[in-house]
């Protein structure tokens, strides 16, 4: 038999002989907010300004036509709180709460508290009425006083009486909660408004829930004064209420998750917006700022420390697991191996061989690859926990570091003597061809490295050098000769009989070639190097910077196996530097240059260069002149006298930072200009000159 039911108006005509259906607790998660639920319109339901103990005549009669908007609008805000949670919404509001589900869900979000087992799909009459029973019963637990409603009315649909329920309710648990240096509810919530917009008099001057909030500046500056960042109060149209109140619901709803339970038009297009209506939702703003450092904080803080150990708990178990799998696989790999019979054929011994190399190009490089992860997430759990002082740790036993260790160091063993047999396997038809190759590369490579050894020791001047080059230079057809011959028929050989694995060298026939590329191209840039040092050894008109631009645009567009430029090189060459001729006079250009050298070499690239650029030349006379120029004949320079100059700051800077100081300047002599002046450095000149070039 069910429990009887709590009745406070009259006992219910109708029982059970049956059981309840089969209930469970609500699963879902709750907010608050539903207790900003608005009313909306001019209705006369109950006193929103009493304590929720003693609420005035709550269910009084709804005027007029206005019951069925209110019906309405209560049902409509009611859906956006139960569709926030993922419920159900409502289709209609009496036919929906005559099975006091909907008021049990609403309870407990608006408690953030469960209820405990219902009947969730009620069907008959005292089912439905448990339901109110328990919720009503919950309501009176909480200390709210509910005058002249029983389960009876919920089931019944007394409209009026469970819109001043739901009235009650909202002072219940959203403004009576409000509180301001000792005033409560509505004075509280009000004092809390004038406090939070008094920088924004007189534009906002709020004095009460009606007018104060018609132009939407008192919304707005409430946002402001604790979001800046989400709207400009100073550039409002303050004579736009429309738009300005638009914004504040728009901003509080996406910005700062406040539903919007009221219209424009509620506030905008009413002689007096309805009191209750812009108190409950003006009360969501108090909730949401009044707790929001204090709940962001310590939310951070929980939720910082719950992703610490969730990723810690996340990490260890990771470990472990991955471990296990990982010492699960070396194990079956050296199953594997040790049930392999040992090969016969030469394709039986070919395809081990081609099996072992594809393991060493995917399954090894994933266990090399796990065993550095596993070592590095056990590190950084470790320094995770001694960061936070939290309780040690280690893996469980046979899952450890060392254990891995033991497991890949017998793992290693075991994958040496694998390769060894399956080498063993073919060694004896391949053998010879190995090592014949082998030597003959190795050889080869020495040769090499001879060449490239002797190319970096070379020491003499620079004709001695060339000398040594040009007998390294002659050794190369040779050994292209050998490579193309010899070399290259062995390793046709080794391809013939298949021969993929060479344990006598890890060179190939690539390699060799490829080698010998880079030293035949060693030899000619160290030759071309040797020679353009030789062409500018001869012109030292030109300063060491020069001469490494000429050098340095020569050598990146100049042929590099004759070291010569073709004219259209040239052209891209000289354009580099900033000097463009017509395509004729390139052409008559580069004709003479051939005349006289023979080819556009780098010799004659100075010579050209030299000629065009010979009055930017500066000899160390010519420099002496220019800073004595620049110092008016004094022998130093000044600061003054850079400026004067009007040298760049950058140039002046580090002649500044490299020139040597005049330690005592001299008086002017006639016909000297700008002494040095006090706070003023002077430079030696002369100094710095003989200490830049050798006299």
């Amino acid at each position: 038999m069910l429990s009887p039911i709590p009745m406070e108006r009259r006992n219910s005509q109708h029982a059970s002989a049956g059981t309840g259906s089969s209930t469970d607790r609500m699963g879902h998660s709750r907010t608050k907010s539903l207790g900003a639920l608005n009313f909306g319109g001019n209705n006369s339901l109950g006193n929103p300004y009493g304590q929720p103990g003693s609420p005035k005549p709550v269910g009084s009669p709804i005027a007029g036509g206005g019951a069925e908007y209110e019906w309405a609008d209560i049902q409509a805000r009611l859906n956006k709180q139960l569709e926030s949670q993922g419920l159900d919404p409502m289709v209609d509001l009496v036919r929906d709460f005559s099975n006091g589900v909907k008021l049990i869900q609403l309870l407990e979000i608006m408690s953030e508290e469960s209820l405990g087992r219902y009947v969730k799909k009620p069907t008959m009459r005292v089912q439905k009425c448990e339901n109110a029973a328990k919720a009503l019963n919950f309501i009176r637990g909480k200390n709210i006083k509910l005058t002249n409603i029983g389960p009876e009315d919920i089931v019944d649909g007394n409209l009026k009486l469970i819109l001043g329920m739901i009235w009650t309710l909202i002072l219940r648990f959203t403004i009576a909660s409000i509180t301001e240096e000792g005033l409560s509810a509505k004075d509280g919530l009000l004092l809390w408004c004038q406090r939070k917009t008094t920088p924004y008099n007189p534009e906002v001057d709020i004095q009460n829930f009606k007018s104060s909030f018609a132009d939407g500046l008192a919304l707005c500056a409430l946002i402001h004064r604790h979001r800046p960042e989400l709207l400009d109060y100073h550039s409002l149209d303050k004579s736009d209420k429309r738009g300005n109140t638009e914004l504040a619901f728009r901003v509080a709803e996406e910005r700062l998750g406040i539903p919007r339970l009221l219209e424009v038009k509620d506030l905008c297009d009413v002689e007096v917006p309805d009191e209750r209506s812009v108190m409950t939702y003006v009360a969501e703003f108090f909730h949401k700022f009044s707790s929001e450092d204090k709940a962001e904080t310590g939310a951070r803080r929980v939720e910082k420390f719950a992703e610490l150990m969730q990723g810690l708990w996340t990490n260890k178990n990771d470990f472990e697991r991955r471990m296990a799998a990982l010492l699960s696989s070396l194990d079956s790999t050296l199953h594997s191996w040790s049930t392999t019979p040992q090969s016969t054929t030469y394709p039986e011994a070919i395809s081990h061989l081609n099996r072992f190399n594809e393991y060493k190009k995917t399954t090894k490089r994933g266990y090399v690859r796990e065993r550095q992860e596993l070592a590095a997430l056990y590190s950084n759990i470790q320094t995770k926990i001694k960061t936070y002082s939290l309780r040690s740790w280690e893996p469980a036993e046979g899952l450890r570091l060392e254990n891995m260790e033991r497991k890949w160091q017998e793992f290693l063993v075991v994958e040496t003597g694998r390769s060894r047999a399956i080498n063993a396997s073919i060694r004896d038809i391949k053998d010879a061809l190995r090592k014949s190759f082998a030597r003959a590369a190795e050889d080869f490579v020495l040769r090499l490295q001879e060449i490239e050894q002797a190319i970096g020791a070379l020491r003499g001047s620079l004709l001695e050098q060339k000398q040594t080059l040009a007998k390294f230079s002659s050794t190369i057809p040779s050994l292209r000769n050998t490579l193309t011959t010899t070399i290259f028929d062995l390793n046709n050989s080794c391809l013939e009989a298949k021969v993929e694995e060479n344990d006598y060298t890890v060179l190939t026939f690539d390699d060799l070639e490829y080698e010998l590329e880079l030293a035949e191209s060693g030899v000619k840039k160290k030759l071309a190097f040797v020679d353009n040092q030789m062409v500018s050894a001869q012109h030292t008109n030109i300063t060491p910077a020069k001469l490494e631009e000429f050098e340095a645009t020569f050598k990146h567009f100049a042929y590099e196996e004759t070291n010569t430029l073709g004219v259209w090189e040239m052209h891209s060459a000289l354009a580099s530097l900033g000097i463009v001729y017509a395509e004729e006079e390139i052409g008559m250009i580069f004709t003479e240059l051939e005349a006289k050298f023979g080819a556009v070499t780098f010799e004659a690239w100075l010579d050209l260069l030299v000629d065009l650029t010979k009055d930017d030349a500066s000899s160390p006379e010519q420099l002496r002149e220019a800073f004595r120029g620049m110092a008016g004949d004094k022998p130093y320079v000044t600061d003054l006298d850079f400026q004067y100059a009007q040298l760049p700051k950058e140039t002046i800077r580090f002649l500044s930072e490299i020139m040597p100081e005049e330690a005592d300047p001299q008086p002017l002599e006639e016909g000297q200009e700008r002494p040095v002046a006090t706070g003023q450095q002077a430079y030696n000149y002369h100094a710095f000159l003989e200490e830049a070039f050798t006299f």
